[in-house]
């Protein structure tokens, strides 16, 4: 596929979101540069903010299979993964997958489990597998996870640790939407007289995967490498940050630095496609100082400083290279 399609189908794909998740382009194209990476996202907003549907819409227009496991306290890893059940037919144990075998998996309030719980998603997450009882069993491509966590009513939950939290190559936020857009919600509801809006395809299984293909033939200079570099050593020197982003953080700003400049029509990387994934992909690896919470100072935005202090590569330097 070549690159000038993948911005096509993009295109496209959030075109026919946005007929269910009105006046949120550049989060859902968040969303979208994180699936293109073959990535998981974070979803962390509160009730109401559309994060379900946007869920279940991404499924619905990339053709893709849907699992939806809602956590509970009382959710065993087992629920997830699944386990071997005793067949008396065949006298023997036979396994029985859990929803988590599919191809995008909605991880809603993941933080309301118990961290054991929360760990049988850590090596799916990372390996594209899962170990029950010795057998390894491999999930299918493209496997992606988009877990939702509420920012408010921590009590009775249980916050993502550290290492969990860095195997999620972005997290954004919906927020809420603008007056004019909520009036559009309410016009669109009335005029289809039913809450469920029916998304069409847009792209179908193989065309996701070479989608995610065709981005890794973006250019990244040398200049651009550095400077992700620059920027995750810059979270880790910072004087507001206990603990700064690790080296998977700079992969995930070369990642999804190339999805976006696909996205805008380019076959090489700028300095603008890093600063344009910077937040989303590095601010929730952070441990902020215990002394800056009262300071109201947040990730984002020792991100941000670091942006502001980190020099940006020349544009002589960014572009492909060109061979005569």
């Amino acid at each position: 596929m070549e690159l000038t399609e993948v911005r096509e189908r993009a295109n496209e794909v959030l075109d026919e979101i946005e007929r269910a998740v009105v006046g949120k382009r550049e989060s859902l194209e968040l969303v979208l540069l994180g699936f293109l990476a073959d990535g998981h996202v974070l979803l962390e907003d509160y009730p109401g903010l559309a994060k379900t549907l946007a869920a279940r819409s991404f499924a619905q227009v990339l053709s893709i299979r849907f699992t939806r496991i809602q956590f509970t306290p009382d959710l065993m890893p087992s629920d997830v993964t699944g386990s071997s059940i005793w067949n008396q037919r065949e006298a023997d144990f036979e396994f029985r997958q859990g929803p988590i075998f599919t191809n995008l998996l909605l991880a809603d309030e993941i933080n309301r489990a118990p961290p054991k719980t929360q760990a049988a998603l850590l090596e799916a997450m990372q390996e594209r597998q899962v170990t029950i009882e010795g057998f390894t069993h491999r999930l299918d491509p493209p496997f992606l996870v988009i877990a939702t966590q509420n920012p408010i009513e921590y009590e009775g939950t249980y916050p993502l640790p550290e290492a969990q939290l860095d195997r999620f190559l972005l997290r954004t936020a919906f927020g809420y939407p603008a007056r004019a857009d909520e009036v559009e919600v309410l016009g669109r509801r009335i005029e289809r007289e039913s809450d469920d809006v029916e998304l069409r395809p847009v792209v179908d299984h193989e065309t996701l995967l070479a989608m995610q293909a065709a981005v890794e033939r973006v250019h990244v200079a040398e200049s651009i490498r550095e400077y992700c570099v620059d920027i995750a050593v810059g979270t880790r020197a910072s004087q507001s940050s206990a603990v700064g982003a690790s080296p998977r953080g700079s992969l995930a700003l070369l990642k999804l630095a190339r999805c976006r400049a696909a996205l805008q029509g380019r076959d090489y990387v700028v300095p603008d496609d890093v600063k344009g994934v910077a937040v989303p992909a590095l601010a929730h690896r952070l441990v902020l100082r215990p002394e800056l919470w009262v300071q109201r100072v947040s990730a984002e935005d020792v991100v941000r400083e670091v942006l502001d202090t980190v020099p940006t590569p020349r544009a002589e330097d960014v572009g492909p290279r060109v061979t005569s």
